[in-house]
């Protein structure tokens, strides 16, 4: 699985002008299944993010995980993050998990985070959703397990 990790100090997500994800401080986690991806790669992934030191500690240092800082999540459905730009202009996006395989590990991902103690808020799979997120730092990170 692929994620692009952002700290924030808030972000949400709205579908059809509605807001239906929302959090204060913590991370906005774009994820992406990729094909061949198993629940073994949603469990790395989320334990990695989970435990990632990227907050700041009492001395101003990026020394606390999410866990560490109590922040929440909110995991957004990303298959563009699968994009290969190899050739021509336009990205092909093959790589991808087909929706099928793909909806289910993102809500293994997100449930996994919440059986770690992150509150998680979530965007709608497949949805056409509009993200606003403050980035703290900005610290941005890519992780693929």
């Amino acid at each position: 699985m692929r994620a692009l990790i952002q700290r924030v100090s808030e972000a949400s997500v709205t579908v059809d002008g509605n807001v239906i994800g929302e959090i204060g401080e913590g991370l906005l986690i774009l994820v992406c299944a990729m094909q061949g991806d198993t629940e073994a790669n949603a469990d790395t992934l989320a334990t990695k993010t989970s435990k990632l030191r990227i907050f700041k500690d009492d001395d101003g240092k990026m020394n606390t995980s999410l866990l560490d800082a109590g922040g929440s999540a909110l995991v957004v459905s990303q298959f563009t993050l699968a994009a290969d730009t190899s050739r021509g202009n336009r990205p092909g996006f093959s790589t991808a998990a087909r929706p099928d395989v793909g909806e289910p590990l993102y809500e293994y991902f997100s449930d996994k985070m919440r059986a770690l103690g992150i509150t998680v808020a979530q965007g709608q799979f497949g949805a056409d959703m509009k993200v606003a997120l403050v980035n703290d730092g900005p610290v941005t990170i890519s992780m693929e397990f």
